[in-house]
């Protein structure tokens, strides 16, 4: 791995842990990004190993709080509801991934111009549920009916689209169910951990032939920017969020689709 390449992967790196738990498309901004600096991984792997990273930083954060949570458990009826909310709400992307897996990889991720048009679109969402949204009736992100869980997990599916954005799919899913803003972002981060986990456990498995040491190199560097990024992210996003909402993620992501959608369109 030459000097270049571990520059640009760095740079992905740190786009990743930026981006993942901002409803602006992680994956939408390093496809977009790997496609106008020409980098490649075998089998788009790199985009997807790399959120290990960023799901690392969130366990740091919460560790405390998930392992008081799981040590509860036994005896605590609403301790074990918060972890069958998030494990309910993430089945539809399990079988909806795996169904899909072939697709998404093969004709989502190499069609920058969905994900441009992608990134538009959803800011403009974001810009309306921000209007929109109902007044909270939830305001505890470790306390949401499962019935509700379940609902977000199901719309967490639209993400398979890339530009949509897992955290974006999810936080405007939530609003509009009556979540509160920073209960939203917060059980956004609960249900990217088994969410991601087993997206980068699937990946690895399916592209374990294509992987070689310049392959793993690129993916260690990009993993370790993801990671020290993504920990500012999330300790800055909660109160971010509460105090001022999602509409300048709205505008970045029409900023950022506008842009990329005319970059493609002059070639």
């Amino acid at each position: 791995m030459d000097a270049s390449t571990t520059l640009v992967a760095a740079f992905l790196g740190l786009l990743e842990g930026l981006t993942e738990f901002i409803p602006v498309s992680s994956t939408g901004h390093l496809l977009l990004a790997g496609h106008f600096l020409g980098f490649e991984s075998a089998g788009r792997t790199f985009e997807v190993v790399i959120q290990l990273g960023a799901v690392l930083a969130i366990l740091t954060i919460y560790a405390g709080r998930l392992w008081a949570v799981f040590a509860a458990a036994p005896n605590d009826p609403q301790a074990r509801r918060f972890i069958w909310s998030v494990l309910l709400a993430f089945l539809p992307a399990v079988v909806i991934g795996v169904m899909a897996h072939g697709f998404i990889k093969t004709v989502l991720f190499e069609t920058p111009m969905l994900i441009a048009i992608m990134l538009i679109l959803g800011g403009i969402v974001l810009l309306l549920v921000e209007r929109i949204a109902p007044e909270p009736r939830h305001v505890d992100a470790m306390r949401l009916p499962i019935s509700v869980a379940v609902k977000i997990g199901f719309i967490q599916c639209l993400a398979m689209i890339p530009g949509t954005s897992r955290s974006g799919s999810t936080i405007v899913g939530a609003l509009l169910l009556g979540v509160g803003k920073r209960a939203a972002a917060e059980f956004s981060f609960f249900l990217s951990m088994p969410t991601m986990a087993g997206a980068f456990a699937y990946d690895l498995y399916q592209n374990r032939d294509v992987l070689d040491a310049s392959a793993m190199g690129e993916i260690a560097v990009g993993f370790v920017m993801a990671f020290i990024s993504a920990v500012f992210v999330v300790r800055w996003l909660l109160d971010y969020v509460s105090k001022h909402g999602y509409a300048l993620f709205g505008w970045w992501r029409i900023v950022v689709g506008g842009v990329a959608l005319v970059a493609l369109m002059v070639g």
